[in-house]
């Protein structure tokens, strides 16, 4: 018996087969939101060794970041793993690094090539792997809402800070308007600075693109009422609010979320402490107010592993954030005697980081290996300079 060779097509890919694939991206769309009901299944154990291989090959010229909302099968990869930020500056602080492998998503790679030099290329696996809070901020719709913030007469007295968890136009945006980039760990210290950029009574905040942290932080931290705080709805005209709500506001927040952090529900919480006497609930500032209310503690990613890592043995913890960190976090501390559940009963995990997979992985290091520079992720000269002026005003914050 003899098999037939395959032919050799001349087959071009569709724009759809190529955002599958993760060399095309849509902007256009909203990402995050879908729910299968289970992480996705581990890709071809023959990949493992592939992704080796690549890495070994290339050595020292490639940098490989993995951010704590990954898979396992890619964080066993990274070199680095941590939060946005400490991924970008990581990356900042490795020159020699010719490549730098951004497992994440898109907002992150951009934040790295802002702080990484000219010498460095930043590669995103799949180009597909937005951030859905990310994309309800657009540049255009932001530059409307100045306009309506100057037509209500305080644009002058508005200080935008936002999340890092924002595109490269908005981080620009900000910077180009005297604002400052934060941080779930330090968000209040940039509201702190924010405020005292011009008289305390007088001073507003135009806080995007996640309206929870912006609410939690005003609220929660800094002693704010929720009338303090309006919502600007970017699909409304004049963002939804009459120039008297605009004036008489301190937090002007955009109205955008976490797809994930904001499925987190009071029913969430009420519902655990029933199923789990004596559990402690730990959920991340993304997450809704009266969430983040009804939580034991609250605070960053980086604060939920400190806090777990601190945590008595035999302690039971109910996590709000990621699944795929919170069931690395429980596999971790088990041996400890410490039970770690995910908050809610509804698996959700975050769809975009996990459209970074092992497959996506290998093609990205083995084309690097091969010498084939592939999904760069660049940024203007123009929106670098803002986006790292923003950046560095919060670098400097005491």
């Amino acid at each position: 018996m003899t098999t037939a060779q395959p032919q050799e097509l001349d087959v071009q890919p569709t724009p759809l087969a190529l955002l599958l694939l993760g060399r095309e991206a849509d902007p256009k769309s909203e990402r995050g939101v879908e729910c299968p009901g289970d992480l996705p299944s581990p890709s071809d154990p023959d990949l493992v060794e592939r992704a080796r291989r690549a890495k070994e090959k290339l050595g020292d010229k490639v940098f490989v970041l993995g951010h704590h909302y990954q898979r396992d099968e890619v964080i066993q990869f990274a070199d680095v793993t941590g939060d946005s930020f400490k991924l970008a500056r990581d990356a900042a602080a490795r020159p020699e690094a010719e490549y730098i492998v951004f497992c994440g998503v898109h907002f992150m790679a951009e934040s790295a090539d802002i702080l990484t030099s000219d010498d460095q290329k930043v590669v995103l696996p799949d180009l597909a792997a937005g951030c859905s809070m990310a994309d309800m901020a657009t540049a255009e719709q932001v530059a409307e809402c100045w306009d309506v913030l100057t037509e209500a007469g305080i644009a002058e007295q508005v200080v935008p800070v936002s999340y890092m968890n924002s595109s490269a136009d908005i981080k620009a945006f900000t910077g180009k308007h005297g604002g400052t980039i934060c941080t779930s760990s330090n968000a209040k210290r940039a509201l702190d600075w924010a405020f005292e950029q011009g008289e305390p009574s007088a001073t507003k905040v135009l806080f995007l693109p996640d309206q929870h942290l912006g609410r939690n932080t005003a609220v929660r931290d800094m002693g704010m009422s929720l009338e303090d705080c309006v919502v600007y709805n970017p699909h409304k005209p004049n963002g939804g609010l009459t120039s008297d709500e605009l004036r008489a506001a301190k937090m002007i927040l955009w109205r955008g979320h976490c797809s994930v952090h904001g499925r987190f529900s009071l029913d969430s919480v009420n519902d655990v402490r029933e199923r789990i006497p004596g559990v402690n609930v730990l959920v991340h500032p993304e997450c809704k107010h009266e969430v983040v209310a009804a939580a034991d503690y609250v605070g960053s990613t980086e604060y939920i592993i400190k806090a777990l890592e601190a945590a008595p043995a035999g302690s039971k913890w109910a996590i709000g954030t990621e699944l795929n960190l919170v069931r690395r976090l429980a596999n971790r501390f088990a041996p400890e005697g410490k039970e770690i559940v995910f908050l809610d009963k509804t698996v959700c995990f975050c769809s975009t980081m996990n459209r970074i997979d092992l497959p996506h992985l290998v093609w990205a290091l083995e084309s690097l290996a091969e010498g084939n520079l592939v999904n760069r992720i660049e940024v203007d000269k123009e929106t670098e300079a803002f986006a790292k002026l923003a950046l560095e005003r919060m670098l400097a914050l005491p």
